[in-house]
C-alpha cells in the first residue's frame, strides 16, 4: 500500500474506489488480485473508522448463519448471489490466514478476541499486497464521465489531483453515525448519473417513546427483559432495555428495521409462559399480591411493579385474568420515532437494487459504476450480517472489475 502525495497531479487507474471501509477495501484487495491497478479514495484520516467501533470495539465481522432471510430490501432476492459466492467461511478462512484470534458469541455471531484493529490491519495488509494505492483526507470535488473522446472513462477530482479509470465504485455507506464522518454522498452521486434511489432512513436504531409512554417507563431507564418485538408479519426474541427516551436492545434494534412511522410495535413480554397460571386452581387464592409475585419472577421487580399499576386486572375473574394475560403478551406501543442517524448502526434503503447486476453489483444503466455495501438498498440484521454483505457485494465487485 503505498500514499498518494497531495501534489498535483493526474493519474490513471483500472478502477477507483470510493470508500475506504469495509466494502470498499475488500473490493480493492479482490481487484487487485486479479492484477488491476486500484486506487482507494477515503475522506477521513484513516480506514476502516466504522470498523474500529463495531461489536464494542471488538467487531462482530460476520455471522455462521448467514441467509439470505436475514437481509431487508424491497427486493427480497438481490442478495442471493453476492451471498452464495461469498460465504462466511470464506471471510474466516482470510481471518484465519492472518492468525486473528476470535470467538463466537451467541447466534452465530464472530468476534475477534482482542480488537477490530486486527481487522483494519488485515484488510490493509491484503490491498498492500495487492499493489492497492489508498489515498486518505481525499476530499472529492467533483465525479464526473469524460468527453465523448473517452466516454469510458470516470474522472474524480479532488482539491489537488484527478483520478482516471474505466470503473468507478461506490462504497460511501450511508448516512448512519454521522459523527464518524457518514455522510450522503453516495446518493448524491447516485441521482447524478440518474440511478434510483430508495428512500432512506435509520436502521437497527433506538425507538423513542410517545408522550404517554415516556411519561409511564422512562425512569425505568436501564431495565432490561427478554421479549419477542413484532412488526410487519416479522419478530424477534431478545433483549429489550428501557432508556432514557424510549426503547433499545437487540429485540427492538432488529424490529426498527422494520418499523414505519405511525405502526405500532407489538411486544410479547412473557415469552412461552403464562402469568395467570397460578390462579387457575381453584385453591389458590386470587390476590394483587399474588399476581405481583408471579410476575416478577419473570420480569425486573420495578417493571414488573410498574406494569400492575398501569394495566391493573379489570376484575378477577376468569376473562379479567385472561385479559391480563393478553396485555401481557401483545404490549402495543407506537413510538413518536427513532434516535435518527446518530444512533443507527445502519441505513435502511439506497441504491435501487433494480438498478444494479445482483451478479456483479454493475449499474445497468451506467457501464464501469458500481455500488457495494450499505450504500445499497440491502441491510442485515443485526449480529454480524451487515459486514457479510459488505464482504459478498465487495467481493462481487472486485472479482468483475
Amino acid at each position: 500500500m503505498t500514499t498518494v502525495s497531495e501534489a498535483l497531479l493526474i493519474q490513471s487507474f483500472d478502477a477507483v474506489v470510493l470508500g475506504g471501509g469495509a466494502a470498499g477495501l475488500m473490493c480493492a484487495m479482490e481487484a487487485g488480485k486479479r492484477g488491476r491497478r486500484v486506487a482507494v479514495l477515503e475522506h477521513a484520516d484513516r480506514l476502516g473508522k466504522k470498523i474500529l467501533i463495531s461489536g464494542g470495539g471488538r467487531c462482530n465481522f460476520t455471522n455462521i448463519y448467514c441467509q439470505p432471510e436475514n437481509f431487508v430490501s424491497r427486493n427480497p432476492h438481490f442478495a442471493k448471489s453476492a451471498l452464495a459466492r461469498y460465504t462466511p467461511a470464506d471471510f474466516i478462512g482470510l481471518v484465519e490466514k492472518h492468525r486473528i484470534p476470535y470467538h463466537e458469541k451467541t447466534l452465530g455471531q464472530l468476534f475477534c478476541d482482542r480488537s477490530a484493529r486486527d481487522i483494519v490491519a488485515m484488510l490493509e495488509e491484503e490491498c498492500r499486497a495487492a499493489g492497492v494505492q489508498i489515498v486518505l483526507n481525499a476530499r472529492i470535488e467533483e465525479v464526473r464521465r469524460a468527453d465523448l473522446v473517452r466516454a469510458d472513462r470516470f474522472i474524480v477530482r479532488t482539491e489537488n489531483a484527478e483520478f482516471h479509470a474505466p470503473a468507478l465504485v461506490v462504497a460511501t455507506g450511508g448516512p448512519s453515525i454521522p459523527k464518524l464522518g457518514a455522510t450522503s454522498f453516495g446518493y448524491e452521486l447516485a441521482r447524478q448519473f440518474g440511478v434510483k434511489i430508495r428512500e432512506p432512513r435509520p436502521g437497527l436504531v433506538p425507538l423513542v417513546f410517545n408522550t404517554d409512554d415516556r411519561s409511564r417507563y422512562c425512569d425505568l431507564a436501564g431495565i432490561s427483559a427478554e421479549v419477542i418485538a413484532c412488526c410487519e408479519g416479522r419478530q424477534f426474541r431478545e433483549k429489550m432495555l428501557i432508556t432514557h427516551r424510549g426503547m433499545s436492545g437487540p429485540a427492538i434494534l432488529q424490529i426498527s428495521s422494520y418499523w414505519n412511522p405511525r405502526d405500532a410495535i407489538s411486544i410479547d413480554l412473557a415469552p412461552e409462559r403464562e402469568i395467570t397460571a397460578a390462579f387457575h386452581d381453584a385453591k389458590t387464592s386470587r390476590s394483587a399480591a399474588g399476581l405481583r409475585s408471579e410476575l416478577r419472577k419473570l420480569l425486573p421487580q420495578r417493571f414488573a411493579d410498574r406494569w400492575l399499576d398501569v394495566h391493573p386486572v379489570a376484575s378477577w375473574t376468569n376473562s379479567g385474568l385472561a385479559e391480563f394475560e393478553r396485555n401481557l403478551h401483545t404490549w402495543m406501543v407506537k413510538p413518536a420515532g427513532t434516535e435518527g442517524f446518530e444512533k443507527a448502526e445502519v441505513t435502511v434503503g439506497g441504491v435501487d437494487t433494480d438498478e444494479l447486476s445482483a451478479k456483479t453489483m454493475e449499474c445497468r444503466k451506467v457501464p464501469g459504476l458500481y455500488f457495494i455495501g450499505e450504500v445499497v438498498d440491502v441491510t442485515g440484521h443485526l449480529g454480524g450480517f451487515n459486514f457479510q454483505w459488505a464482504w459478498a457485494s465487495a467481493a462481487a465487485a472486485g472479482r468483475e472489475l
